[in-house]
């Protein structure tokens, strides 16, 4: 085949959806706002047209389990990259289905809020097949660079604008940090492709400061689109300012993104140098367990609280890395798409409840949800005690599975610090519990919700009781996924 054509079929996916979009973008222009359903409906499509192409790829461009590279070898589509992109449009398209109604409540059913969302996408599918430095980063600042459009979505809003600000000149410095770490890595290498990166550093002369300096630089960066502590500063006043429709965006898919980043740069072009970044990475890593966890039980916001816990939750995924075994990954990777399954429902349940135009901001507002939506109180419970870490459900064995490798790597203090943080973090989720279950007041229900809307948001809780039953389909994929790293 000519070499041409195999490098379009590799990337056939990425061509399809930035075609989607200007598609999307042109439909949009000509619709009054009273038929922006037509521009979710075709958003809709693309997806599932996107997907298709996702799981009809190998057939077309390689064996089932094989690779295949492009463009010199700068771009990759791997088992990873195809787990990664499949989740990651399986969680836009649920982020989209939630918000419909939360911005139609609102007047922000808008074509742009679509557009700006399948643009981020767009990044999150360059990251995962990166396999260059300089791709990477094109990739991160499309979906950076989408991101802060959508935190600032809500133009009649001071608090979001103020967010967004915020974000753009704290992921401004991160993203001038990581392009500096890369110029000081690939100042020592020669190189920008990230399969060249371990047998350049393997020379006599790439063991200098420099090299280590730009390692700093790089895991500084990734750390922040993680938004791990110290760099989280971000985390708790986007999730609070942004539109709650775009935080459900935000804390789900490009979590996805930064664990692409992680793992291409980290642990297949760097793995040289391991012991470095795995020592920073578990410094990071407990800090974000203990402030995380410690944080979020002081918050009365609920999406503020939420946003601590995410914190908390990307301690764990980077404990994954610190274990350095390929079960460490398989764990890292496992943590990530169980921990966006909940950053789903949980978003989704909050879009659920303000979808009629009350704002559902404090925990209080939560209180007696039981006595007005029994289901959906039941739902979020689920949903709360998987967060926790409790069998059976699928929040457990992510935990267990973080545990195991590091306990397997001989990180018995990491391991029992992350238990600790674990029963910390257990009583602000027990709160939520107990004002929906056992408290009175509250005005906060689910009455007047589309039909889509509430079954999605039920398989969504009732998708993380199914792979805590059978969590090996799910294990069996991540395995795969880090077969090749």
């Amino acid at each position: 085949m000519n070499p041409m054509a195999q490098d379009l079929i590799t990337i056939w996916p990425e061509i399809l959806l930035a075609g989607g979009i200007c598609l999307v973008l042109m439909v949009d222009m000509f619709l009054r706002d009273s038929h922006r359903d037509v521009t979710y409906l075709i958003t809709i499509v693309l997806l599932v047209g996107l997907a298709w192409a996702l799981v009809g790829l190998p057939s077309g461009a390689m064996a089932p389990e094989g690779t295949a590279t492009a463009f010199g070898g700068s771009f990759i589509s791997d088992p990873l990259s195809r787990v990664l992109k499949l989740f990651a449009v399986a969680a836009v398209a649920t982020v989209f289905l939630y918000s419909r109604p939360y911005l139609r409540a609102r007047g922000l059913h808008l074509g742009e809020f679509y557009v700006l969302g399948l643009f981020g996408l767009l990044g999150i599918l360059v990251l995962a097949s990166s396999y260059s430095l300089l791709v990477s980063y094109l990739g991160l600042e499309l979906l950076s660079l989408s991101l802060y459009a959508m935190v600032a979505f809500n133009r009649e809003s001071p608090v979001a604008a103020e967010a967004a600000m915020k974000y753009f000149v704290l992921g401004a410095i991160a993203s001038g940090t990581l392009l500096y770490g890369m110029s000081l890595v690939y100042g020592v290498t020669g190189s920008l492709n990230i399969g060249d990166l371990e047998a350049a550093i393997g020379r006599p002369e790439a063991g200098s400061m420099m090299l280590w300096v730009g390692l700093a630089f790089l895991v500084a960066g990734v750390a922040f689109k993680f938004g791990a502590v110290p760099f989280h500063m971000w985390v708790p006043d986007v999730y609070q300012g942004a539109p709650t429709a775009v935080t459900l965006y935000v804390g789900t898919a490009p979590k996805l993104g930064a664990l692409a980043l992680a793992i291409r740069i980290l642990v297949e072009g760097l793995p040289a140098v391991g012991d470095l970044w795995q020592v920073m990475l578990a410094a990071l890593a407990v800090l974000s367990l203990v402030l995380g966890n410690v944080a979020a039980i002081a918050q009365t916001n609920v999406r503020r609280m939420l946003a601590y816990s995410t914190i908390a939750h990307v301690g764990f995924i980077l404990l994954g890395f610190v274990a350095g075994t390929p079960e460490g990954i398989q764990a890292a990777l496992f943590y990530t798409l169980v921990y966006v399954i909940m950053a789903a429902g949980s978003f989704g349940f909050l879009v659920l409840l303000s979808s009629r135009g009350e704002e559902v901001e404090e925990l209080d507002d939560l209180r007696g949800l039981w006595q007005r939506s029994p289901w959906f109180a039941l739902m979020m419970v689920l949903l709360m005690v998987s967060m926790i870490g409790v069998p059976p459900l699928a929040g457990f064995y992510a935990k267990w599975w973080v545990l195991s490798a590091l306990l397997e790597a001989d990180h018995v203090g990491l391991a029992l610090a992350a238990l600790v943080a674990s029963v910390i973090g257990a009583y602000y989720y027990l709160r939520v519990i107990r004002l929906m279950l056992f408290d009175d007041g509250g005005q906060a229900t689910a009455a007047g919700v589309p039909l889509d809307v509430r079954v999605v948001l039920s398989v969504n809780a009732l998708l993380l009781l199914l792979i805590g039953l059978l969590p090996d389909r799910l294990l069996e994929l991540c395995a795969r996924a880090a077969a090749l790293i």
